[in-house]
């Protein structure tokens, strides 16, 4: 199988070009492309919408990624497993006895499986789904055998998983201690150096000790000696190192003593109260057959005698063309051919359906790569009865006027499930460029109406204050008879507030009257370019940085902060990122009835600005007859 001599073929999208993956020979050559030109050097096993056990056949250091490597042995694998590398396209639910190369031992034991599950199924095309079943039916029968066999290595029969762990627990302590005599044995100088410091006792003193503090446990499990300590000793053992079975252990393991006595050597040797170190390995000596046996255990996930590898190629001639298409090259994402592995869903939310829809583990550590992206971004939590989700969704056409904080939708998986979906986190971005456009006219809007509602709050308090006033003088006037002076008139004070009106409405009538003149001075075919010109004034500032930021929307954030590694600038330009998110449409064909029996009347608009312009018509008609 050579790749070298490989011809390849590219196709621009996002902004780059990517390698073109149809072919069987496209697919085996991609150890030979030189991996700057990889679209990703490696994604997650966990939040890909792809086959869990294929991903974990693939990743063969067990770390959680797939990584070009790792890909790239999977290809080679495939390819010298084969004698018809079109199996490779994906276009099958597994491969073919036909298509098995059986030149070598492996490739053997492979056909002889396949074989043996075609037997059984009939038919010509060994599916992932027998292979799978295969698997696991064998892995039953090698589990059966295991557990079988461990019946001779239980030396407490059903008690001695108990007891194994009361010995395991405390082993590494007790060869510890066991060591230190011998020590203290072949010098008697190393006894007090083997034995708790003075400094490290009098770092316990000051503290309040529970038997649990680390620092006790980290002290030897009893008192260091040549002939062990004074509790282990008896008349039949003097001199020989021995370990306290009841009193005079290190308090932070006297439990687990106590466990290692009750479940383990009383059972074995009989009742005791110390334990020497040629019992201990005695104790040892009889857990180690049944410790070999549990190191023996099957995998189920890793057997086969030819089985296991006949499902590996099963799923790789199914699966390997389709991971290629969303890691080597973006191609699924790009050409609308079918979702991306790592687009999970479709979230509907006000009226849209957002298809770029990623998992999340973590929204705030997510958000902080993701923004980077310049995606208009939406964190959700779905629920679906007791299985929780977090999701961030696109928005990528419409507006955000109506996006915020609790607002509900609902989120469908890959597999059609629904999901109740409430937004907990909004990254907020330009989304289109009609957003931008209509922009600045909403903040006037919004600043209108906020100033009108203030002038309004202020004028109801003050009129409350004045009722107020009223029926506090109405009160005192009941109770004196006597009427205050009135104020004087300032005549000064009135006169300078209507001085102020009359020049405001001067001004307000002025500005008019310049606008009116200038669109009446020009040409029939000049008024649309007057106007366009006007909105443009207005809006292009707000439509020139959102057209900047859609521009520079990048996908590689959004997918490094789940823990990809993208490899390529993959820009989601204005076209392509409108198509990622839906919005609502009538059907073709559909009736609609446009009488709306609850229509609010709407506002003389048209009316007042007719008026506004006749009656600078007039005006303007009036200045120029008084001019001539």
């Amino acid at each position: 199988m050579t790749t070298k001599s490989h011809t390849w073929r590219f196709f621009r999208a996002g902004g780059f070009d990517q390698p073109r993956i149809d072919t069987p020979a496209d697919l085996l050559a991609i150890g030979a492309l030189d991996q700057k030109l990889w679209v990703a050097l490696s994604c997650p096993v966990a939040g890909s919408e792809f086959d869990r056990r294929t991903l974990a056949l693939l990743d063969s250091d067990n770390d959680g990624h797939i990584r070009a490597p790792e890909l790239i042995a999977a290809v080679r694998w495939a390819g010298e497993r084969l004698v018809d590398h079109a199996a490779l396209l994906g276009k099958t639910a597994g491969v073919s006895l036909a298509a098995i190369n059986a030149a070598d031992a492996e490739g053997a034991l492979i056909a002889a499986a396949a074989s043996a599950v075609l037997a059984e199924t009939g038919g010509a095309l060994v599916t992932v789904e027998a292979a799978s079943a295969a698997q696991t039916r064998f892995a039953e029968k090698a589990v059966a055998a295991w557990e079988a066999d461990g019946a001779a290595a239980q030396p407490l029969g059903d008690a001695t998983a108990i007891a194994y762990a009361a010995l395991t627990a405390v082993a590494a302590k007790v060869d510890d201690f066991f060591t230190r005599c011998q020590l203290a044995a072949f010098d008697g100088r190393a006894t007090d150096l083997l034995n708790a410091s003075e400094d490290a006792l009098k770092a316990l003193a000051g503290a309040a000790l529970t038997p649990q503090n680390a620092l006790i446990a980290a002290l030897p499990i009893a008192k260091v000696g040549a002939g062990g300590t004074a509790e282990g000793r008896t008349a039949a053992n003097m001199g020989t190192a021995a370990l306290p079975l009841a009193e005079g252990t290190n308090p932070a393991w006297a439990d687990a003593i106590a466990a290692l006595r009750d479940q383990v050597v009383t059972p074995l040797l009989g009742a005791r109260d110390a334990l020497t170190a040629a019992e201990w390995q005695t104790l040892k000596d009889q857990f180690a057959p049944y410790a070999a046996w549990l190191a023996a255990k099957p995998d189920a996930a890793a057997m086969g005698d030819g089985v296991l590898a006949l499902e590996r190629l099963a799923r790789y001639c199914r699966d390997l063309m389709t991971l290629a298409n969303n890691f080597v090259t973006f191609k699924n994402f790009y050409t609308h051919q079918e979702p991306a592995l790592f687009q999970i869903g479709t979230l509907y939310l006000d009226g849209r359906a957002c298809e770029l829809t990623v998992a999340v583990n973590d929204p705030g550590k997510h958000a902080a790569l993701a923004s980077l992206s310049r995606l208009c971004l939406v964190y959700c939590d779905c629920a679906r009865g007791a299985e929780k989700l977090s999701i961030a969704a696109a928005f990528t056409a419409g507006d955000s006027d109506q996006l915020m904080v609790g607002r509900n939708g609902v989120f469908y998986d890959r597999q059609g499930r629904d999901w109740n979906a409430t937004i907990t986190k909004i990254v907020d971005h330009p989304i289109s460029l009609r957003q931008a456009f209509w922009s600045p006219y909403k903040k006037l809007a919004r600043l209108v109406s906020e100033q009108l509602q203030k002038l309004a709050a202020s004028k109801a308090g003050a009129v409350d204050g004045k009722l107020a006033g009223v029926a506090s003088a109405v009160g005192k006037a009941a109770e004196t008879p006597t009427k205050p002076p009135a104020a004087p008139f300032d005549v000064g004070k009135f006169a300078g507030i209507f001085a102020a009106i009359g020049l405001a409405v001067g001004a307000i009538g002025t500005a008019i009257a310049a606008m009116v003149t200038g669109l009446l001075g020009l040409k029939f075919w000049q008024l649309p370019l007057a106007l366009a010109g006007l909105l443009l004034l207005i809006s292009g500032p707000a439509m020139l940085v959102a057209w900047f930021k859609l521009r520079a929307r990048n996908l590689g954030p959004l997918l490094d902060a789940n823990g990809w590694a993208v490899n390529a600038r993959a820009r989601i330009n204005i076209p392509f990122g409108t198509s990622l998110t839906q919005l609502a449409a009538l059907p073709k064909g559909a009736e609609n009835s446009l009488t709306d029996p609850y229509a609010e009347k709407p506002p003389p608009w048209k009316a007042i600005i007719i008026g506004l312009f006749v009656l600078a018509g007039i005006l303007l008609a009036g200045i120029s007859f008084m001019a001539h």
